[in-house]
């Protein structure tokens, strides 16, 4: 008998179908690379709905593959927006971090040590609040807020903080939180945001994952190596093509679109067994 007949359906699928695994991260890809983020929210629903992963373990590879999708934009950014712009916004990104890396040890300490039917409900909550998030970060506009420094310093570490949190349980890169977070505390242009979040992002990313080492990150890791590089590959390239339709179609309809595939994805997650 073939030993994949004693695997689950899900298991053959991340093991017989390579293609399906990169087509997958294509259209995490794409549809993150539309709206200006690396997707990794609507990757995390695949990993455990059609591929079949334990909650931890899903969020594990959704924090590895957004940590090298995150890696490859960084380049392009740094060209679209110099590094001498970004260094004269270097309080925006010590403020942050302050606050994200050590929610990203928090968060991490608190993923490895719940419950798995608590973790999924809990990845179902932070979804509803990604959906959220969604639509008011692109279906109005953020205004800045007119704080003291002092003031805004506290809100900056407590924003991060919060974020950090959030992109450690959910394996994501925390731009979707960032970026509007940057906007609405220091007043950045919208594409300067963008890159400032990936700054931030990189750090916290490292520490979560350093994190989730701890408790087994590297061994998931290195038992799914093919599967995590293929969709990676996928996702890169999804991405780059839906940088190339951003814009195409418009945000009153994309928005809620994607704001409703996170809401029926949390559902679903919610009720995972």
């Amino acid at each position: 008998m073939d030993r994949d007949d004693n695997l689950d359906g899900a298991a053959v699928r991340r093991r017989r179908f390579p293609a399906l695994v990169v087509a997958a991260g294509a259209a995490v890809g794409v549809l993150g690379g539309m709206i200006g983020l690396g997707g990794a929210e609507f990757r995390l629903p695949l990993l455990i709905g059609l591929f079949g992963f334990a909650a931890l373990a899903a969020v594990i590879l959704n924090k590895a593959m957004s940590l090298v999708v995150v890696l490859a934009a960084l380049p392009a950014r740094l060209a679209a927006v110099p590094l001498a712009e970004l260094a004269a916004h270097w309080t925006v990104t010590v403020n942050l971090l302050a606050g994200s890396l050590l929610g990203a040890w928090a968060g991490a300490s608190w993923a490895v040590r719940m419950r798995t039917a608590t973790l999924y409900k809990v990845l179902a909550v932070l979804m509803v609040g990604m959906a959220a998030a969604l639509v008011l970060t692109h279906a109005t506009a953020v205004g800045t807020l007119v704080l003291p420094d002092a003031a805004r310093t506290i809100a900056a570490v407590v924003a991060g903080f919060g974020i950090g949190v959030v992109a450690a349980i959910m394996g994501v890169a925390g731009g979707e939180l960032l970026i509007p977070t940057i906007v609405l505390l220091y007043a950045v242009d919208i594409k300067v945001a963008g890159s400032l979040s990936l700054i931030v992002s990189l750090p916290t990313m490292l520490v979560a994952f350093a994190r989730y080492s701890r408790d087994g990150g590297f061994a998931v890791l290195g038992a799914n190596l093919r599967f995590a590089a293929a969709m990676v590959v996928g996702s890169i390239a999804g991405a780059l093509l839906g940088g190339l339709l951003l814009g195409v179609v418009p945000d009153l309809v994309l928005v809620p679109v994607l704001a409703a595939i996170l809401l029926i994805s949390a559902g679903k997650v919610a009720r995972h067994r």
